[in-house]
């Protein structure tokens, strides 16, 4: 077991959003304007509100390597100034007319979004086509960004390193992505944004941000036709730059070739916290084998019905808390974990013992057939709840759709997962936590003196 006492850092935490049911009062509508953008429109009748949001196709696993953090810190220069707009003036306008705005990035993408009132759509197009193709760069120490960048430095400090648990998950995930482009920290390493440029940032726009490589999404109170006028008097305006390719760095994720211990100890932890990260899967390249993971992570540690917080947590007592879970909606695998708190005066090194034998026990004798069917039932009950939201309706089909999923696989989702057996449900999370399978073992702790 290679053995690591650090004090590492972690990426960007990220909403992954549910998947949607097929129904066909709400069934999605695609087109592609002329210079190459994709444009999905999500009907939503019961109020005059409107989601818009853009993909873009790009994130941190596209950035070249010591540039860490462009795609993150190019979020942020996004709403600073363009040719027709002054410093704020997008967020200003987007305000004053009543709407709520922002952005994400993540490894596979980076999006944009405001959710306004219907007769307002227009108007979000016209600035977010204004961004797409006229933001200023430039080196002015005061400038758009530079500024930002001193933004992101000071975001770091805060969301990463003054969170003990922030610094442990990011030092995990670069070792479980040893290697594969999502090494990459999405926030970015504290001396590569430093030194990342307005040269590497117009680059960077000059490539990406392009309508061929984008992705709009509008869901809420319009039909197809609407938005298709006012998406072709927008962004349908804007020649393509011809600099994309279609290209990107995803790469299927070796297995973990050793196992390895990581402790973070810091004052500031009161809880202590033990996980194991195993190389998981993804929707993206295992799908069916990615629903069966979820199922059975859901029978084994999804909740306080599950196997592990039943023996653990309500029979034995020696856990306040006990969970699984994996990240399959990345494009590349994500890790599977098995994460557990010690009651006190329970050492890490008892629970460890205690979770892993209850896992073996479980994986041993299997699933009843009535778990899985209650466990499917709930992610697609989830799914299909989520139809209710337009942000989550929005989310779902742009961040499906970037990473080169299609509608079908959202409309599908429901009766696909209702479909798993119980024993593709066992056999996934058997694969995934299997005995031959090396892993990282991470243990969170309060500093030397203050246990």
């Amino acid at each position: 077991m290679k053995r690591i006492i650090t004090g590492g850092l972690l990426a960007v935490a990220l909403l992954f959003p549910v998947a949607l049911a097929d129904d066909a009062a709400w069934a999605p509508e695609t087109f592609t304007l002329g210079n190459g953008m994709e444009v999905v429109v999500v009907p939503d009748h019961r109020a005059p509100v409107v989601t818009h949001m853009v993909w873009y196709k790009v994130g941190a696993v596209d950035e070249a390597s010591g540039k860490s953090g462009l795609a993150h810190l190019f979020e942020h220069v996004m709403f600073k100034e363009t040719e027709k707009l002054g410093p704020e003036e997008f967020t200003t306008i987007v305000q004053r007319n009543g709407g709520q705005l922002n952005a994400f990035t993540s490894w596979d993408y980076t999006a944009y979004f405001e959710r306004v009132a219907k007769p307002q759509l227009g108007k979000m197009m016209e600035l977010e086509a204004e961004r797409m193709r006229n933001l200023k760069i430039n080196d002015d120490p005061k400038g758009p960004f530079i500024s930002e960048r001193d933004v992101v430095k000071e975001e770091r400090r805060q969301r990463i390193e003054n969170n003990p648990g922030a610094i442990l998950q990011e030092q995990v995930l670069s070792e479980l992505w040893k290697g594969h482009p999502y090494e990459i920290t999405v926030i970015g390493k504290m001396d590569e944004v430093a030194a990342l440029t307005p040269e590497d940032g117009m680059a960077f726009y000059r490539k990406y941000y392009s309508p061929e490589n984008a992705i709009l999404v509008v869901a809420g109170d319009v039909t197809s036709d609407e938005v298709r006028t006012l998406a072709e008097a927008t962004y349908g305006q804007i020649e393509p730059t011809g600099t994309v390719d279609g290209t990107r760095k995803w790469a299927p994720v070796p297995l973990l070739s050793e196992t390895q211990l990581i402790v973070h100890a810091d004052p500031k932890v009161r809880q202590p916290i033990w996980s194991r990260y195993y190389t998981g899967l993804s929707q993206t390249r295992q799908r069916r084998e990615s629903y069966a993971l979820d199922v059975g992570l859901a029978v084994l540690g999804g909740g306080m019905t599950s196997r592990l917080y039943q023996a653990l947590v309500e029979d034995k007592q020696i856990a306040i808390d006990v969970n699984t879970y994996a990240w399959t909606t990345l494009h590349d695998e994500g890790p599977a974990v098995i994460s557990a708190s010690p009651v006190d005066g329970v050492s890490l090194d008892e629970l460890d013992a205690a979770v892993i034998a209850k896992v073996r026990e479980v994986l041993a004798e299997g699933f009843t057939d009535a778990e899985v069917v209650r466990a499917r039932n709930s992610l697609a009950a989830e799914a299909i709840y989520g139809r209710d939201s337009q942000s989550a309706m929005a989310n779902t089909f742009g961040s499906t759709l970037a990473l080169g999923g299609t509608v079908d696989d959202i409309l599908n989702y429901p009766d696909a997962v209702r479909s798993i057996t119980t024993d593709e449900a066992l056999a996934a999370v058997r694969k995934v936590f299997g005995e031959d399978r090396h892993y990282i073992e991470s243990e969170l702790v309060p500093a030397e003196g203050d246990q």
